[in-house]
């Protein structure tokens, strides 16, 4: 076996770049402007790529609707939300639209009439959902009528959309039955357009919008439907108060309704229950909405978990899934 080299910590060198002590971006392979004599990308540009990687444990937190993001970037296949932008919208562009998935997969669309669609469940190349989507929205709003926007990494010191939405508009989805909005005039569809648009709507699962509650999604699927709901409240508290409702078997949602487990998504937690297959969204209208009751009701009890409601919340926990 080989032996080991001791391990010795030397100094970091002192930056010689500027007054100010900030280290200006250079090329990989170039030496880094410290003084290190290392290059930049095993130096200083070691700091510049983790603050792009690095993780947002929730990009979505601060924009109105914050559990609908999520959904719409986890669980629904096609739903278009209006965005307001905080400036205002840029002349030229008459509309920017937040869209689940856009057409051979785009990040953005720059339509032939200036208005702009953003696609939400793309491949990201940072850590950072919001600042990706941020640095695609702007670009989208400079790009040429006609032309989509490809992916690229965002810079590091660029905006996310908490700087770029208005804080105070409503964030309302509405849910498609397919992709149909993707085309305005799908006779004059690209075939390629048009292929995708077939491939997309024959995938894509019924999916409704609760009205009564918030972020609650029923859809429905060949052999069960179900009810997915993403809820704001810290996950070890949603827990503890789905688990006293669990042990008090006051947690479905009507006959032949199971609470069966959760998902963690974007730092959310999404509860998901099992509906036979006859029931529709608007059959649980009255109870998800009965079980909110409930549910803020268990959310209020500071006492201990009992021996029978911690069983319960050990087999919601683990049947419990992480999307991202």
């Amino acid at each position: 076996m080989a032996k080991k080299r001791p391990q010795t910590k030397a100094k970091r060198p002192q930056p010689t770049g500027g007054a100010d002590g900030a280290i200006p971006v250079v090329g990989g392979r170039e030496p880094c402007p410290c003084g290190s004599g290392r290059r930049y990308k095993a130096c200083h540009g070691r700091d510049a790529a983790h603050a792009v990687t690095e993780l947002v444990h929730r990009p979505f937190e601060g924009l109105p609707g914050e559990c609908d993001w999520v959904a719409l970037r986890e669980l629904v296949p096609a739903a278009t939300v209006e965005l307001t932008l905080k400036d205002g919208l840029p002349e030229g562009v008459p509309s920017v639209t937040l869209a689940t998935v856009l057409p051979m997969a785009w990040p953005a669309l720059r339509r032939d009439d200036g208005s702009v669609l953003i696609g939400l469940q793309n491949d990201t190349s940072s850590g950072d959902i919001s600042r990706d989507l941020a640095d695609t929205l702007q670009r989208a709003l400079e790009a040429e009528p006609g032309t989509p926007v490809q992916g690229r990494r965002a810079p590091a010191d660029g905006p996310r959309l908490q700087e770029l939405l208005a804080a105070e508009s409503p964030f309302e989805p509405v849910v498609h039955s397919g992709f149909e909005f993707w085309v305005p005039d799908a006779e004059n569809a690209t075939p390629e357009v048009s292929a995708s648009l077939e491939r997309a709507n024959a995938a894509a699962i019924p999916t409704v919008r609760l009205s009564g509650v918030d972020a609650a999604y029923w859809c429905e699927t060949p052999e069960k439907n179900h009810l997915r709901w993403v809820m704001p409240h810290p996950e070890e508290r949603l827990l503890d108060a789905l688990a006293r409702l669990h042990a008090q078997g006051r947690s479905s949602l009507g006959e032949g309704t199971r609470l069966v487990g959760s998902f963690r998504a974007h730092g959310l937690t999404v509860p998901v229950w099992d509906l036979p297959s006859e029931v529709r969204a608007e059959d649980v209208e009255k109870p998800a909405a009965e079980f909110a009751e409930r549910l803020a009701a268990a959310l209020a009890v500071e006492e201990p978990l009992t021996a029978e409601e911690r069983r319960a919340r050990g087999g919601l926990t683990n049947r419990q899934v992480t999307l991202s």
